[in-house]
């Protein structure tokens, strides 16, 4: 009798010994999850300390410009005030964040094309410097958004893993969405449209 008790209890152990690996498994991939989301918002964030900088360099230039330059203003704040984090990561939230940060894609285009009428301001190297930092907070940008996926990716199929799904129900981790191209990335733009507006 007292074998059948032992051999109980080295049972409920080894099983709870189970159970606590794959929940802290669960665990380190959502922080991971988490760690990305930080990433991203970074990356945007650097994006949008860059455009006052840019606006300015560009407004001493282009002073007939004046609609383009507030859109692109006007995109940051709206961008700015969409939050992206682990706590809500929904796929609406993501949805609205990602078409906030697309109006500032937009809008950042569209001034990019205005700058082609100024020659001088092309040429200037402030315009130039940000250009760059600009071109490299989009690379950011893009390999943030990519190393979520992958991170969610891993994460997903963990959760959804037999037996993992089990203790993932119990404890209520929850599968999470990941970043996918807008509606509007999926076909050319069209450059007389960027005149245009």
């Amino acid at each position: 009798m007292k074998k059948r008790y032992v051999s109980i209890i080295i049972i409920l152990v080894l099983l709870a010994l189970w159970g606590m690996t794959i929940y802290n498994g669960m665990v380190s991939r959502q922080e991971a999850v988490e760690q990305t989301v930080g990433n991203i918002q970074t990356a945007y964030q650097k994006r949008a300390d860059l455009i006052p900088n840019l606006v300015a360099t560009v407004k001493n230039y282009a002073e007939y410009e004046a609609g383009t330059l507030t859109a692109v203003v006007e995109a940051r704040a709206k961008a700015s005030s969409v939050i992206l984090d682990s706590h809500n990561l929904t796929e609406e939230n993501i949805k609205a964040f990602q078409a906030a940060q697309d109006e500032v894609s937009g809008a950042l285009s569209r001034l990019l094309v205005t700058v082609e009428q100024y020659p001088e301001l092309k040429a200037n190297q402030n315009y130039l410097d940000l250009q760059e930092q600009l071109e490299s907070c989009e690379n950011a940008i893009a390999n943030a958004r990519r190393q979520f996926n992958e991170t969610a990716r891993n994460y997903n199929t963990y959760l959804r893993r037999f037996p993992n799904n089990i203790i993932a129900s119990l404890f209520h981790f929850e599968k999470t969405p990941y970043f996918e191209a807008s509606e509007a990335a999926q076909n050319a733009p069209n450059v007389g449209d960027l005149f245009e507006k």
